[in-house]
């Protein structure tokens, strides 16, 4: 296997810190990976080998409950570290990791963690900085699933992704990979059936526009009022 360039991770979060002579220890047992669109990277309480950065591509986690719904708990963008159980103390992933678009990620072994954090603190540091982050977000979403309608919940989920991913289009801000109805849906609690109803409601209002996958924000503060319930009915 060609020897990795340690370019491909300078400047990623999850690297910051690090000197370049680091950075070339830290991507030497790591070995690149590409996934096609819809391909699963890891699947839910499968044994967790190794974790991973994403390098190109957007990542969708979904995890299925005991009663076997489908929720998406969040997505990934270049950059992340993610599926890193070993950190959380776990052996298993806690849920499926899929190529929301063609993928190319770096994977290291897990049984390594603890070596690499150790040697390497600012590594160790700026992941458990990504999973607090994480677990603020779900505690977010959950007081969301709790306190809120389904309009408001919809449009959170819709400005989460903008902030995330947010493309600069001629018609707004586009989230950048294809997403449907459903995938909002499973974000969000909802059913297809009432996603597609307030989408096709905030289109006929001027606040979206979405079609082949794609969604485009074109009115981004009357969605912000939406998800606040500011809007003057």
């Amino acid at each position: 296997m060609p020897k990795l360039d340690a370019s491909l991770i300078a400047g990623l979060p999850p690297f910051e810190g690090l000197e370049k002579d680091e950075l070339e220890q830290v991507l030497a047992p790591a070995r690149s990976l590409r996934f096609e669109r819809e391909k699963p990277i890891f699947e839910q309480e499968a044994e967790a080998h190794f974790f991973f950065v994403l390098l190109d591509g957007h990542v969708r986690v979904v995890r299925t409950t005991p009663e076997g719904q489908q929720v998406i708990v969040r997505y990934i963008s270049e950059g992340e570290v993610f599926g890193i159980a070993t950190a959380l103390g776990r052996t298993a992933y806690p849920a499926t990791a899929i190529a929301a678009v063609d993928c190319v990620v770096l994977a290291w072994p897990s049984a390594l963690w603890p070596e690499l954090s150790t040697r390497f603190p600012a590594l160790g540091a700026n992941t458990y900085r990504t999973v607090g982050s994480r677990l603020q977000e779900a505690h977010t979403r959950v007081i969301e699933m709790s306190t809120e309608q389904v309009e408001q919940r919809v449009a959170h989920a819709l400005l989460r992704l903008v902030r995330q991913t947010g493309r600069k289009t001629g018609e707004g801000i586009e989230i950048d990979f294809p997403i449907t109805r459903q995938d909002i849906a499973e974000m969000t609690g909802a059913t297809l059936h009432t996603v597609s109803r307030l989408m096709s409601a905030w289109e006929g209002e001027g606040i979206v526009k979405s079609g082949r996958k794609r969604v485009t924000i074109s009115d981004p503060h009357r969605l912000m009022l939406k998800a606040e319930s500011r809007e003057q009915r």
